[in-house]
C-alpha cells in the first residue's frame, strides 16, 4: 500500500463516519467508541482512528468498560487498514460477523444519468422516512435511532427519492465531506425492483454532488452482496479500497 493509498483510506474512513453519526462518541487509546442504542453496527462499535492507537488489550478492556457499563454488548469494527487487535480479539473469543468493502470513484469518471424525476431534499421528509423504514424492517427502536442520526449530520447533505405509482420506489442520502460524497441508504422497494429505479436515483445524488464540487464518492457494501455490487459497479464505482469486518464479544456463560 502506498502512502498516498493510506492518506485516502483514511479520509474515506472518517468521511464515511461522518455520513452515520453516532448520538455518542469517546476516543480511548486511539478508537473511537461510538453508541446510539437500536440493532445497527456501525454507530454501536468501536472504530479505530488514524495514527498512534493503543495497546491492544488496553483498548478491548476500555472498550469492553464503556459497552458494558452501557448494558451493551462490546463489538468493534475492524477494517483492513487497522487490524492489530485481530491476535487479542481472537484469544478472547470475540466472533467475526458481517464483511463489507469500501468503493470509490472520482466524480468525472462517473456517467451522467440524472433524471429529473429523482427528488432531492436537504432533510428526509415523512414520507422518505416512512419509505426507509418500510423497505428495512425497522423496529420502533430503529426508527428513532435513524431518526436521530439523519439530525446529527453536519455540512452539506441531500436526501433523494423517486417515486412510482404515487409512493417512493427508491431512495438513498449523500454527505459532502471535504469534497468526497459518501453514498448511503441505498434502497428499492422488492415490488420495483429489476427497472434501474436504484440507478437512476444514485444517479441522482451524483448529479447533486458534482453540482456542489465534490470531486470523488465513496460507499461502503456488504462482500456478497452481488446485485448491489453490480449496480454499483455500473455508476463507475469500480476502485475497492479496502474491508472491514466487525467482530463481537460471546455471551458469558451463567
Amino acid at each position: 500500500m502506498t502512502v498516498g493509498d493510506d492518506d485516502l483510506n483514511w479520509r474515506v474512513e472518517q468521511a464515511c463516519r461522518e455520513g452515520w453519526p453516532a448520538a455518542v462518541e469517546t476516543v480511548v487509546d486511539g478508537w473511537l467508541l461510538r453508541r446510539s442504542g437500536g440493532r445497527i453496527r456501525r454507530s454501536n462499535s468501536a472504530n479505530p482512528l488514524r495514527g498512534k492507537r493503543g495497546a491492544p488489550d488496553a483498548v478491548i478492556d476500555a472498550a469492553e468498560s464503556f459497552y458494558i457499563g452501557h448494558g451493551q454488548t462490546p463489538l468493534f469494527r475492524v477494517p483492513d487498514i487497522a487490524g492489530e487487535l485481530e491476535a487479542a480479539l481472537d484469544h478472547r473469543g470475540y466472533q467475526p460477523e458481517g464483511g463489507s468493502i469500501h468503493l470509490y470513484s472520482g466524480i468525472d469518471d462517473m456517467p451522467d444519468i440524472s433524471d429529473r424525476d429523482v427528488a432531492v431534499l436537504p432533510m428526509p421528509s415523512e414520507d422518505w422516512l416512512a419509505a426507509r423504514f418500510r423497505m428495512e424492517a425497522y423496529d420502533e427502536a430503529d426508527r428513532r435511532v435513524f431518526r436521530e442520526m439523519t439530525g446529527l449530520i453536519l455540512g452539506d447533505r441531500a436526501f433523494v427519492s423517486l417515486e412510482r405509482d404515487s409512493e417512493i420506489a427508491a431512495l438513498a442520502y449523500g454527505v459532502i465531506h471535504n469534497g468526497l460524497l459518501v453514498v448511503e441508504s441505498v434502497e428499492t422497494d422488492g415490488r420495483f425492483r429489476q427497472q434501474g429505479l436504484g440507478r437512476k436515483t444514485v444517479g441522482g445524488l451524483i448529479d447533486w454532488a458534482r453540482q456542489m464540487g465534490a470531486s470523488a464518492a465513496c460507499l461502503q457494501v456488504v462482500a456478497d452482496n452481488a446485485p448491489a455490487r453490480a449496480l454499483y459497479a455500473s455508476l463507475g464505482f469500480s476502485r475497492e479500497l479496502y474491508r472491514y469486518h466487525y467482530r463481537r464479544k460471546p455471551h458469558e456463560p451463567r
